[in-house]
Order: C-alpha cells, then structure tokens, then sequence
C-alpha cells in the first residue's frame, strides 16, 4: 500500500474540510437567522447555537492540527496533556463519549502523539451511540506502546479503515474517510512496529500500535 506525499496530503486536506464542513454551515446559518431575527429570546438562542458552532469548530481545529499537522510551536516531543484536551474537545462536548486516560508520560513523541490522536478518532467515530474510550500509552526505552479501546451499545469500524490500519489495502485507492487509519499505518510502519486490530466479532473494539517512536 502506497501514495504520493500529494495525495495524502490531499486526502488530509478532504478529511478536515469534511469534518469543519457541518459546524462551518451552522455558523453560516446562524448569522443568516441573526440577521432576520428581530424577537430578543430567538436572537439569543441563535447566538448560543453560533457559540456551540464556534466551539465545536475551533475543537476540531486544534484535534487535526496535533493529529494530522506539524504542530507548530512544539519540539520532538508534545506534551500529553495537549493530546488529552483534544480528544475530550472533539468528544466530550456533547457528553457521548466518555474518556479514560491512561497516559502516566508527561511528554510523549511528536509521531506517538499523532497515532494516539488518530486511533483515538478512529475509535470514537465506531462509537455509533456513544460508550467508552480508552487510551493508555507508554514509552519505554524508545519504544513507544499505545493502546485504544472502545466499548458502546453499537460499535461499527469500516472494513475500508480496518484494512487501511493493517496495511493491506493492496491496490485499492485510499479514500479520505481512511485517511487517519493510513497516517496511522504508515507512522507505525516507519518506526519498525505493527498496529493490531480486534477481530470484528469481538464484543470490544481494541487497537494497538507499537513502534520506535
């Protein structure tokens, strides 16, 4: 499985427009309703929707920017507090997924972090009606290991994203709904480890990647 650095850059480019794209239209929607709203209750209300559209935009920016950028600002090392107020912005707004934290590093690697963020994602988007994520990491004489578990009333993983994380999409393209599930594959992949991946009847979904970081 491979791709140009343009492609898959391309395909980041789509996956973050995707996701921008909804709360992105309820800002606009909101000014628009604003601007036509003259009853003071209803202009509240509208400029409370705009400020949970705000939020949710800027969360998801701040998510893509450690999971999919460079980081700017950072050395070769992030901070995992960084890592961890993402993933409770990008979930834990609307109160449906619920988030265990089980980092004890207080830094972690530049491409540690990328992965932890990029399961993460990829875990919490399977939690159809909401559940448990939980994300635990470790770095232990270079030696980066990182589990994520997810467990909900209705757990689905794309078998595009499961193969995409295993690395054996063979010839087939790569969408950007598989973007992050590629990152993931091809950090792992450059730091000589392997990523695992529950079977599909399991009654748990449970990814682990482990690598020099």
């Amino acid at each position: 499985m491979t791709i140009s650095a343009v492609d898959f850059a391309s395909l980041l480019c789509s996956r973050l427009c995707h996701d921008l794209l909804s709360p992105v239209g309820a800002l606009n929607n909101g000014l628009e309703l604003l601007a036509d709203e003259h009853d003071p209750e209803m202009r509240n209300r509208c400029l409370e929707l705009l400020a949970e559209s705000a939020k949710a935009s800027a969360n998801k920016l701040k998510f893509f920017r450690l999971a999919f950028g460079a980081a700017g600002g950072f050395g070769e090392t992030v901070d995992s507090r960084e890592a961890r107020a993402a993933i409770e912005g990008l979930f834990g707004e609307n109160h449906r997924v619920n988030l265990g934290w089980l980092v004890e590093d207080a830094t972690l690697p530049k491409s540690a972090i990328k992965v932890l963020l990029n399961l993460a994602l990829i875990a919490g988007d399977a939690l159809i009606r909401g559940g448990q994520l939980d994300v635990g990491a470790e770095v232990v004489d270079g030696q980066v290991e990182i589990v994520v578990r997810a467990d909900g009333p209705r757990i689905v993983l794309d078998p595009e994203l499961r193969t995409a994380l295993l690395g054996a999409q063979g010839d087939a393209l790569i969408t950007p709904r598989a973007a992050a599930a590629y990152l993931v594959h091809a950090l792992v992949a450059d730091g000589g480890g392997s990523v695992q991946v529950s079977d599909p009847d399991e009654p748990v979904l449970l990814f682990g990647a482990t690598f020099r970081g």
